[in-house]
């Protein structure tokens, strides 16, 4: 499968609407970014797959981490997840691009509130880490999620993305 293409199964029997998701894994997330994708095929999801293409080594996070969150933020696909060995390069290499909120997701909890309070739009995981059956739980609970939108939710968002623009590192 090429980076960037869009692997579609509709979704008739509930009706629901069918989200795009965007996925990129290095090599220590390879594994368990095949077995995410086919899951969330079958579970009716559209997924665009950023890579990698196939295992290599001696490949490098950033260079499917951060399109996939570029698309993320221009809103080319609504969630990303994003998959290493431990699943901290990829969160670290995520949260560079404006607008990414990812977190690197371990538990229930964290899955659903980090969308609820934090609006959280990229969940990374850890290939090496976390095994399959629990990353599909976390994902499906990250994708059923909703930013709950209360006021003190957005005022700290504004003041994330204030922080954002004011920040200039020489």
């Amino acid at each position: 499968m090429e980076s960037g293409q869009k692997i579609k199964k509709e979704n008739a029997e509930n009706g629901r609407k069918i989200k795009n998701i965007g996925i990129a894994a290095d090599h220590g997330g390879f594994e368990l970014k095949v077995q995410l994708i086919a899951a969330l095929i079958e579970a009716g999801y559209e997924v665009e797959d950023f890579g990698a293409d196939e295992l290599v080594i001696d490949d490098d996070y950033p260079d499917f981490v951060v399109p996939l969150a570029i698309a993320v933020a221009k809103g080319d696909v609504e969630r990303g997840l994003a998959i290493c060995g431990s699943g901290v390069g990829a969160c670290v290499a995520a949260n560079k691009v404006h607008g990414v909120r990812a977190a690197l997701i371990t538990d229930y909890f964290s899955a659903h509130q980090g969308v609820e309070d934090d609006d959280m739009n990229v969940m990374c995981l850890g290939g090496q880490v976390t095994g399959y059956s629990l990353s599909w739980d976390l994902v499906r609970t990250f994708l059923n999620s909703h930013f709950m939108g209360d006021e003190r939710f957005k005022r700290r968002l504004a003041k994330v993305a204030a922080s954002e623009k004011e920040m200039k590192w020489q």
